[in-house]
């Protein structure tokens, strides 16, 4: 990996290039803190939270799904704490060109953009604020949520009056939020507008500690399980003295990006903080009945994903520069699980019609199982490496030795090698190679 931010420039040129993300709002000059995701990064992005998904509900026999709204009543984010002062970052302004600065990323007494004085530090609450109904008043005002955790309390009573569970157990969501960030940053990596992958795991108060040890590792280990270099992950307990209020105790995986290590996800011991206010707040009794008719507040283990950290990260991971016959090959060595494309087609020749007819046959027969994509546009070598620059695994080409033996060729994107395969053994093929990551 690149030492520096030359890296993420190749990524972010990349990216918008070959359609993965592109700056919102772009033909108004973009939006700061906001990005679109293309075809290639909505495909990528979907890829990887169904394997959370995957991983997280559905192979798991304790774990219920969520989908809550985003905008929720108002008392929620009083009764969380958003709407103090504990939901607010350090804000300063230039008094000259009135940019505005996290107090904590500044280095020195002076605006970074043209040396001006700065005002004194002032709380900013970053949750972005709207209005419900035709009046816009204090009476009417909202907020899009600032995180997706309080849409899981808030239906807590709703899983238990439904489903019943037994404790230990968990709620997850995969959602949007939405924070106004006073210094959006580093491409994905901090935005205004960003999708949670969470889960809040409700526990005994006597065995938080160790659930708490025990998500610390499942959530590592995940990381590893889905392609992320081991060199580059690692973690980070919180001191006691930058514990969030709620915290008794919080483990971050940090990344190492371009442009430093820093936080991918974090896995927070929330104690009985959440229940508590909102049972208070609302009036509603929040507490979990035991097989003995015990009462009481779980515990809760919270397991957040930032999904375009997370993307980012696997991107970085990826992105690899090599020679190949004195020629420059860039090639993004996703997991094939995670590969936007699957297979791509190629005709060897475009003006043969038998080949394009008989490619054209094995790509709508293959695209009903794999996501695919055909490329008849230019020599083969020059198509091998567009795939290679998006991450696709394989490269079928039908050929005139197709048209004789039924047997195509099919490249690896990795080892660059190539293998003669029945046509109808592909789908087998193709399927034996994914279940092997």
């Amino acid at each position: 990996m690149d030492s520096n931010n030359n890296l993420l420039e190749k990524i972010v040129s990349l990216c918008k290039r070959k359609g993965f993300v592109f700056p919102s709002s772009d033909i108004y000059g973009g939006f700061g803190g906001f990005w679109d995701f293309g075809p290639l990064g909505v495909s990528l992005k979907n890829n990887l939270k169904k394997l959370w998904w995957q991983e997280f509900v559905e192979k798991r026999s304790d774990m219920y799904g969520l989908d809550s709204a985003i905008i929720l009543n108002p008392k929620t984010w009083e009764a969380s704490g958003h709407t103090g002062p504990g939901f607010a970052d350090p804000l300063k302004e230039c008094k000259t060109c009135h940019h505005r600065f996290r107090a904590d990323d500044l280095k020195e007494e002076k605006c970074p953009d043209c040396s001006g004085e700065l005002t004194k530090e002032k709380n900013f609450n970053i949750l972005v604020k709207t209005f419900i109904g035709p009046v816009e008043d204090t009476s009417t005002q909202a907020y899009l949520r600032g995180e997706t955790a309080q849409g899981i309390f808030i239906n807590f009573k709703n899983i238990l009056d439904v489903f019943h569970p037994k404790i230990p157990f968990g709620i997850a969501q995969i959602g949007k939020a939405f924070r106004n960030e006073i210094t959006p940053g580093n491409y994905i990596f901090r935005s205004r507008e960003f999708e949670q992958m969470e889960i809040e795991y409700f526990t005994r108060p006597d065995e938080n500690d160790r659930y708490f040890n025990e998500w610390r590792e499942i959530v590592f280990n995940w990381f590893l399980k889905i392609g992320l270099k081991k060199e580059n992950i690692r973690r980070y307990d919180h001191p006691k003295e930058k514990l969030s209020h709620y915290s008794k105790g919080t483990t971050d995986v940090e990344y190492q990006f371009p442009f430093g290590w820093s936080e991918l996800q974090g896995t927070a011991n929330r104690t009985d903080f959440d229940l508590n206010t909102h049972m208070k707040y609302s009036g509603v009794d929040l507490s979990y009945k035991d097989e003995s008719e015990k009462k009481f507040i779980p515990y809760v283990i919270e397991p957040s994903f930032g999904v375009e950290r997370l993307i980012l990260a696997i991107l970085c991971d990826a992105y690899n520069e090599e020679e190949v016959k004195g020629e420059k090959r860039i090639v993004l060595k996703l997991r094939p699980d995670l590969a936007p494309y699957k297979v791509a087609v190629f005709p060897l020749v475009s003006n043969k019609p038998e080949i394009v007819d008989k490619a054209k046959s094995i790509y709508n027969s293959i695209k009903s199982d794999f996501m695919a994509v055909w490329d008849d546009i230019g020599n083969i070598g020059k198509r091998y490496r567009r795939q290679d620059e998006i991450g696709t695994p394989w490269c079928i080409t039908v050929d005139y030795q197709t048209l004789e033996d039924g047997t195509v060729t099919v490249r690896d994107r990795d080892s660059m090698e190539q293998v003669r395969i029945k046509i109808e053994e592909l789908k087998n093929y193709f399927n034996s190679k994914i279940s092997n990551f």
